[in-house]
């Protein structure tokens, strides 16, 4: 599959995890959590963003982050690489301590803001390393409790939405996430767009928030997009997996490439692969037929 675009949409919400390579370790002394919360306070405030919740695990964590007008890609590419050269100075070592990109979901916040708070902080709880959020020390759980002063986490629109007077709306939010542990929790991510699995959201938000960023993804697969090609071209599939550079199958092989990225079903890369030619010549076709990019 290809790649997915970021949806960068200013004063967005978006959920993020971030992966140790290999699953490995991310924190190897108790400092480290210390420098990390640093660093995404110092670059939350640079960029505008807002921090809503956090959860730093063993190997990943697990940020709510609302942007303004600087791409999330820009937050994370700093928080993660200053993190990451800080640490391995401290180690003695070098590679990558992350997973290269990290996984942002655009999350409608009127509709699950709340399932998220509450899925993030008990996080620790899933992963059976305490009995209670409470017990946990590495979350915004303890500054939504009012417990820990952390002002880089914005607390005050999530516990609106519980009461409209912050000590009931401690209360409630307790009790909230409370009445979950030992209970089985969904993931809220089940919840995902049917065809974009980006957005946690109907097509209506994804729409409202995108624009014409946002296609839906095609239920149309790569054979069909084949054969279809087949018939409008009046060619076969052994013709368009040939060795032949007829212009004919240029232009068929480029229609393929086209519709399958146009629609969302497949790569570039797959497409050349399935159909024995080289990626940059079908990206020479699609440029030379269809204009692409």
């Amino acid at each position: 599959m290809p790649r997915p675009l970021r949806l960068h949409v200013p004063g967005a919400m978006y959920h993020v995890t971030l992966r140790g390579n290999h699953r490995q370790n991310i924190f190897f002394a108790a400092k480290d959590r210390e420098i990390l919360s640093d660093l995404m306070a110092e670059v939350s405030a640079r960029f505008g963003a807002r921090l809503h919740a956090y959860c730093f695990m063993s190997n990943h964590i697990h940020a709510l982050i609302q942007v303004a007008n600087v791409p999330l890609g820009r937050l994370m590419l700093c928080i993660a690489g200053r993190y990451a050269r800080t640490v391995q100075a401290t180690l003695g070592t070098t590679g990558h301590l992350f997973e290269k990109r990290y996984y942002p979901v655009l999350v409608d916040a009127d509709e699950y803001l709340l399932e998220l708070l509450r899925y993030i902080h008990l996080n620790p709880v899933r992963a059976h390393m305490v009995a209670s959020p409470d017990d946990y020390p590495w979350s915004s759980h303890h500054v939504y409790l009012g417990r820990r002063s952390e002002p880089w986490v914005t607390t005050d629109f999530a516990l609106s939405l519980f009461h409209t007077e912050r000590e009931q709306a401690i209360r409630a939010y307790w009790q909230f996430v409370h009445q979950q542990v030992g209970q089985p929790v969904a993931s809220p991510f089940v919840e995902c767009n049917l065809h974009d699995r980006r957005v946690l959201g109907n097509d209506a938000f994804a729409a409202r928030m995108l624009g014409e960023a946002w296609r839906p993804r095609s239920r149309t697969t790569l054979e069909q997009i084949i054969d279809q090609a087949c018939a409008t071209f009046g060619v076969t599939t052994e013709d368009l997996q040939s060795s032949s550079r007829s212009q004919s199958l240029v232009r068929a092989r480029a229609w393929v490439a086209h519709q399958a990225v146009s629609l969302r079903v497949t790569s570039i890369a797959a497409v050349a692969r399935h159909l024995n030619r080289d990626e940059s010549s079908l990206r020479h076709g699609m440029k030379q037929h269809f204009h692409y990019p």
